[in-house]
């Protein structure tokens, strides 16, 4: 029989966990189904332009306030834009700074975690002390304070939001290193005078990293919402760019008169909110430990 190297032994238990992810997930036809539609709406936000019925900055001052119908799904706004173009594009902004900000937020709180979990001590200490004055202040409000130093804009209000997911992504991998280091194949990686970087990259975030793709995927709902609203009180995307929470914030004078203008945004928001929330509940059952057979 064929004798399988050192170097494709690790693949093939990678390749088998990565598989045995997908079948588990894969029973979970709702989560499934969350994922999907959270796909669709990335390929939306990505061909948005090209598909989008109308130019979302057109405006047509004789079809204003139009109910929906079959010329205009959604209706038109008070500028007579059509609102399901200008839904369309807006998905490519508020699902990009919900990516963008927690794909930031997760890579300084992956290193600074790992920092942390691994070196302990004095330095451990220093590191949590400061993660802990972040986390006395209230998150919207640090945002609020961010956006408002930092200006309004579509890059601004990623670094805003970016900042409040760094404590709890960090803490939260710490916790895991902290117990994982005392592994027996951690002492093995120390006896054969394994790097620092190595052992952290190789053998301690791969062994830690379960919990943090559960946070990850709730933790864009959150933003998604986040972003939504400082759109919604003046600090985030402006208009004239179609981002859900500034057209909320455009429509909510009239909620009474017109309540299609701000339903289907907010539906936009809840539903994305909802299958990503759906989907990180399944994959935390899935890579729960205490779940597996």
């Amino acid at each position: 029989m064929p004798n399988i190297s050192n170097a494709s032994a690790p693949r093939l238990k990678k390749n088998s966990e990565l598989i045995r992810i997908f079948k588990m997930l894969g029973r979970n036809k709702i989560a499934v189904f969350c994922l999907c539609f959270f796909l669709f709406e990335i390929l939306i936000a990505i061909i948005g332009p090209y598909v989008a019925p109308y130019d979302y900055t057109a405006m047509d001052m004789t079809s204003m306030f139009q109910k929906p119908s079959m010329k205009h799904f959604f209706g038109t706004d008070d500028l007579g834009r059509d609102i399901f173009s200008r839904i369309l594009i807006g998905a490519r902004y508020s699902i990009t700074m919900g990516l963008c900000a927690v794909a930031l937020s997760t890579t300084l709180g992956l290193i600074i975690g790992s920092v942390a979990g691994f070196f302990g001590g004095q330095t451990d200490n220093v590191i949590m002390r400061l993660l802990d004055v972040i986390q006395a202040l209230p998150g919207m409000l640090l945002m609020i304070v961010l956006s408002a130093v930092l200006g309004s804009g579509f890059f601004n209000t990623i670094l805003a939001l970016s900042v409040n997911g760094i404590p709890a992504t960090a803490r939260m991998l710490r916790a895991q290193m902290l117990r994982v280091r005392e592994a027996e194949f951690i002492e093995a990686a120390h006896s054969i005078n394994c790097s620092r970087t190595r052992i952290i990259v190789q053998h301690l975030l791969p062994n830690s990293i379960s919990p943090i793709i559960v946070q990850t995927t709730m933790g864009i709902a959150g933003t998604i919402t986040m972003a939504a609203s400082l759109s919604f009180i003046g600090l985030g995307i402006q208009p004239p760019i179609p981002e859900w929470g500034a057209m909320l914030s455009a429509s909510r004078q009239y909620i009474r008169q017109y309540p299609y203008m701000i339903i289907f945004p907010g539906l936009a928001i809840a539903i994305t909110v909802l299958c990503l929330n759906i989907l990180g509940d399944g994959l935390r059952d899935v890579l729960d430990p205490k779940l597996k057979n």
